[in-house]
């Protein structure tokens, strides 16, 4: 049976009636279209689900949907100040070619966002601990750690 629930998605609020069992991931890309946040293992392992809830990266595939009811809920989507100008971490990752296929690329830049906001300056080893819940199959994840570092700076310059 139904449930009528309320989602708080980047900064808008939508009702729908879903069934108890499906997941964060499964409304946000179905009932939702927000396709950016993508589904790899279905079992927490690669990260490629990952969305913010309360600021908190959390694996949509493993979050029911009812269980973040007025919770504030970002995604890929939603990470962009608007639809011309890129948040600096997207930015960081063009610029510095740590995307290939691109699959985990979402994951990656809303892992990086929670630790950058919980570590504004972190070490090589922290990035790479911080990311170590998102696995990518096409880089040695170098690139990746560049562009955490630079998306590290300009957010920095910001603050």
């Amino acid at each position: 049976m139904k449930q009528m629930i309320s989602l708080q998605v980047n900064g808008d609020t939508y009702q729908l009636a879903v069934n108890p069992w499906r997941t964060l991931n499964e409304v946000l890309r179905e009932d939702l279209k927000l396709t950016g946040t993508k589904l790899g293992c279905a079992t927490g392992d690669c990260g490629a689900c990952t969305v913010l809830i309360n600021g908190k990266s959390v694996s949509s595939c493993l979050t029911l949907a009812i269980e973040v009811q007025e919770e504030e809920i970002t995604t890929i989507e939603g990470m962009a100040p608007n639809a011309e100008e890129l948040h600096p971490i997207q930015e960081s990752f063009i610029q510095k070619g740590a995307i290939q296929c691109g699959y985990c690329t979402p994951g990656m830049i809303m892992s990086t966002a929670y630790l950058l906001n919980k570590t504004p300056k972190p070490t090589e080893q922290e990035i790479r601990a911080g990311l170590s819940g998102n696995l990518c199959r096409c880089t040695g994840y170098n690139k990746i750690v560049d562009a955490i570092q630079d998306a590290a700076e300009k957010l920095g310059e910001d603050r």
